[in-house]
């Protein structure tokens, strides 16, 4: 993991990240810690699937209050406010009994905003509308802002003012108005969304105000000013997109760029204070995306990168105090997290904490900056630890811990994870993590392959993973390999995985069980693949493609047919937009491709596989429909080699509700023990 290389200032400056920006991370697990864990017995479950004992915490603008998601004491998840001056509970600003809550926001000093999910059911898994609710400090004056979908609270409601469920919150601006902004979503004759339109919502009074006059058709993706004034508006119509800004004070729109959805010159990231647009561009020397300012004057990015993170796509952003308020640094993500401090007496901070805290990303977050009594949130966590919070006050110069992000775990008890960079077969370049059980000894281990879903998303970063820290405890290595397709790497990996599906995106899931045994890491004759969705789909594909290399596969949500995400189906989450201009792009096109579609079809190719498999679905899953999992389970009856086969009714694409979550952990266990362990 690299170290920064050649930082100067930012306003007028270029910075470099290198391939890794926490060095810390390598930091070895002292043999006697080894010791005590190898005799400990095995940690439950639960302590890996739980809910987060405090899920977020947020200051507010003033630094007085902190506002934490937080579910101790109660199977409910509550927004609760934590006065730092009196080191205290103030309250609990927004509790319900059949609901919790999910994202939230300071709007001023005394008021919040937020929205609902229900974790005990699959409506709040699937694709649905959280709705918007907003309450006082001291829990007072609670409002219904936007109506839920499905109505499964009971709360207060302003039935003359709040707005219909296609409406979610886009932004919060500053200056500790009443004011924030939602989206409205406009739908097609066929359910897809055609528009988002922008508005203006008092949190006190519900009452709107449009902001979408004069706005381009078919706009999908805004960026406000931090005041909360529509700067860049994105439209899409099929497989064109276009960007288009106005000025502060300006009346129209200005097209900035107009190309197909997969040829865009540059993508539009955030708006600073001075009304700069900052994009994110491909840099062909560097083969990833770097971060530049936008030449309003040339009409295209400025020709001299701000940000570069070498063998990565720049991800991150400005730090400010407030959305409206000066930068302090640049936070940007390579392989770890890491922040650049532009003010010395915050960079010194971070020195400190990260003294205090060594080999953790540490997070700083400050009000009143600039003052004597300013107040910093840090959130510490790492590959072992899920996660810390701590509040300092510069007035008498003290850090205080708030709590824990995991009530009851050990960091000593924890595995470690590692990022490394191998080769593909055929040369091309890609990551992957390893993660070790913490009383790994120097013999080959067992190990299971986890492959990410999506499959164009980046897989994970370094921190703390309950998946990949459950199967550590049992005694695995785990394998997480970026295979091409996946995204935040550069657009060679990501385009070098288009319509590979099963062909050289297997072989890379392959590549990186190899590297791993000739490393000496993973015993060759017991390793399992297992994953979700796209994962699950690499799995049965493994299980067909490398029948020597897997002793086992587990599968759920599995895409068992690929050819069906390229069909209408009642009951789907996709758009036609999706199923008709960017799968045939990245998966095969119907037609053209159905022979080859054919070749990589799990549910054609079931008497292939000789493994012993598990698979697991979500009866009222939206993304992955049933049909997947019933075809697969009758085509490997069909074989004479009937899989181990669960169903959860009432889950979606993905597992929301504890007890779902503890019983497929036990079946995972179950399955791999009984085909990795001695």
């Amino acid at each position: 993991m690299g170290r920064w290389r050649d930082v100067v200032g930012l306003g007028l400056m270029v910075w470099t990240a290198g391939a890794g920006a926490q060095a810390p991370v390598q930091t070895p697990v002292q043999a006697p810690v080894q010791a005590q864990v190898q005799s400990a017995p095995l940690l439950s479950a639960e302590l890996f699937y739980r809910k987060p004992d405090i899920e977020h915490a947020v200051l507010s603008p003033s630094g007085r209050w902190l506002a934490m998601s937080s579910g101790v004491g109660s199977e409910r998840t509550a927004l609760v406010v934590f006065d730092l001056q009196a080191w205290k509970l103030s309250g609990v600003a927004a509790r319900f009994k059949d609901a919790d809550i999910g994202s939230f926001h300071w709007v001023n000093d005394e008021r919040l905003v937020f929205d609902i999910l229900d974790r005990t059911r699959v409506s709040g898994n699937q694709r649905w509308w959280p709705g918007l609710f907003s309450v006082g400090r001291d829990g007072k004056d609670l409002r219904n802002l936007i109506k839920l979908r499905n109505d499964f609270v009971t709360a207060p409601r302003i039935a003359d003012r709040a707005l219909e469920f296609n409406h979610q919150l886009l932004h919060v601006p500053s200056g500790n108005g009443d004011e924030v902004i939602v989206g409205e979503w406009r739908f097609t004759a066929s359910g897809d969304i055609d528009a988002v339109n922008a508005l203006r919502l008092n949190v006190l009074t519900g009452r709107t105000r449009s902001l979408s006059h004069g706005v381009p058709a078919h706009a999908r993706g805004w960026l406000f000013s931090p005041e909360g004034e529509p700067q860049v508006v994105v439209t899409r119509q099929g497989a064109r997109a276009a960007v288009h800004w106005r000025a502060v004070d300006a009346q129209g729109w200005r097209q900035l760029s107009e190309a197909d959805v997969y040829a865009q010159p540059f993508t539009p990231r955030f708006v600073d204070p001075q009304g700069q647009l900052f994009v994110t561009v491909d840099d062909a020397a560097l083969g990833t995306q770097v971060l530049k300012r936008f030449d309003f004057t040339r009409g295209r990015p400025a020709a001299d990168a701000l940000v570069s993170t070498p063998g990565f796509d720049f991800s991150g952003g400005l730090v400010s105090e407030t959305p409206g308020s000066r930068a302090l640094g640049v936070r940007v993500v390579t392989d770890a997290e890491t922040t650049h401090w532009f003010e010395p007496r915050l960079a010194a901070l971070q020195t400190q904490a990260d003294q205090r805290l060594p080999g953790h990303m540490n997070r700083l977050d400050c009000r009143r900056c600039d003052e004597a009594d300013m107040t910093v949130l840090m959130h510490s966590d790492s590959d072992t630890d899920p996660g810390q919070f701590w509040v300092y006050t510069a007035a008498d110069k003290q850090w205080r811990k708030v709590g824990d992000k995991r009530q009851g775990i050990d960091p000593r008890q924890m595995a470690r994870t590692d990022f490394e960079r191998i080769r593909a077969r055929d040369g091309l370049q890609f990551p992957i993590w390893i993660t070790r059980p913490a009383a790994a000894s120097a013999a080959p281990l067992p190990a299971v392959v986890l492959v990410h879903g999506g499959p164009w998303v980046r897989g994970r970063q370094w921190g703390w993973q309950d998946h990949a820290q459950f199967l550590a405890s049992r005694g695995y290595v785990v394998i997480e390999p970026e295979f091409r397709g996946s995204r935040g790497y550069g657009q060679q990996l990501f385009r070098a995985g288009w319509r590979q599906w099963g062909r050289a995106m297997q072989d890379d899931v392959a590549d990186a069980v190899a590297w791993a045994v000739n490393k000496g890491v993973v015993d060759p004759k017991r390793v399992c693949i297992a994953g979700a969705s796209y994962g699950g789909y690499a799995t049965l594909m493994g299980l067909v493609r490398h029948p020597d290399l897997y002793r086992c596969g587990a599968a759920w949500v599995a895409v068992t047919d690929p050819r069906l995400l390229l069909q209408w189906r009642y009951g789907t989450d996709q758009p036609d937009e999706v199923r008709e201009v960017d799968y045939p792009r990245l998966i095969g096109d119907p037609q053209a491709d159905a022979a080859m579609l054919d070749s990589v079809t799990p549910v054609l190719l079931a008497r292939q596989i000789q493994a012993p498999l598990m698979l697991a679905f979500g009866g009222a899953d939206r993304r992955v429909l049933p049909v997947h999992g019933q075809r697969m389970r009758q085509a490997m009856l069909d074989a004479g080699r009937p899989a181990e086969f669960v169903q959860y009714e009432d889950e979606g694409h993905g597992w929301l509700k504890m007890e779902t979550r503890l019983d497929f952990a036990a079946r995972l266990e179950a399955f791999l023990a009984r085909h990795l362990k001695p």
